[in-house]
């Protein structure tokens, strides 16, 4: 099967040329990619563009081309720019993305920087703003996505699948993000449950009997546009979760994480 060529990616023209300055810091990386961010906000770059060369930019930043690479690697890292290689490759503007706060969060809870404790309660605190705007905005169509997703936990549950269980129930929370309608909390709701799924299954499995009659009840009270109901019975089931993570977590040892061990609570 022949091969698809890429669509031409725009070029920057003439006129909104970006204006890049020669470098003088010794952190000369930072700065590169402080003045692309720089052209970005100004509206001299726009997204599909194409960076100049590799030889065009070292001239103007007045840098070795290593430095430039780790200015742009830095850049592709951050989600702002897509490096292709090949005839047509180059730096191209990219719409941006999300993974980089994961990528953080996951990075921040690794070294320490982030607590169990911290994790569970930021959850908390996101998900009641999520709640509240999540009941005002329900459609049908998202009432019934919920509702699969509560019989698709339940299947799971009966036939002992914990990991697609635990997928599930994470997916309840990520469909109320998108619920919101907005980006900001699609982004933080999908970065906090990445490193509370990681924490979760260092902990190993935990049969939550009672997340599913909490799931039910708070679906209800959403149907029946009780925000501030909906909202208790979330907090509700959250506290209740956040302290059986917690007690488990304190039973683990660095060396002795028992990442395979059924609990039931």
């Amino acid at each position: 099967m022949p091969r698809q060529s890429s669509p031409p990616a725009k070029s920057v023209s003439p006129a909104g040329s970006p204006n890049f300055k020669a470098i003088r810091s010794t952190r000369s990386f930072e700065e590169i990619a402080a003045q692309i961010r720089g052209e970005l906000a100004e509206g001299r770059l726009k997204v599909g563009d194409r960076l100049p060369s590799e030889r065009v930019l070292s001239e103007q930043f007045g840098v070795s081309r290593n430095t430039l690479r780790e200015a742009l690697r830095s850049l592709e890292h951050a989600g702002l720019v897509r490096l292709q290689k090949g005839a047509t490759g180059g730096a191209f503007i990219s719409e941006g993305s999300a993974e980089a706060i994961t990528t953080g969060l996951m990075d921040m809870f690794h070294v320490g920087s982030i607590k169990p404790s911290q994790l569970t309660e930021a959850r908390i605190w996101l998900e009641t703003v999520i709640v509240r705007e999540a009941c005002a905005r329900a459609t049908k169509a998202d009432l019934a996505l919920l509702r699969q997703n509560i019989s698709d936990a339940e299947a799971a549950t009966t036939h002992g699948d914990y990991d697609s269980r635990v997928e599930i129930h994470l997916e309840f929370h990520r469909i109320l993000a998108r619920m919101t309608g907005n980006p900001i909390m699609v982004i933080l709701m999908n970065g906090v449950l990445a490193v509370l799924r990681h924490f979760v299954h260092t902990i190993g499995e935990s049969d939550n009997a009672f997340v599913l009659p909490s799931r039910r009840r708070f679906l209800k009270l959403m149907e029946a546009k009780d925000v501030e109901g909906a909202v208790t019975e979330m907090e509700a089931s959250l506290k209740r979760l956040q302290r059986s993570y917690l007690s488990l977590a304190k039973e683990e040892t660095p060396g002795n994480v028992k990442a395979a061990t059924k609990r039931v609570i």
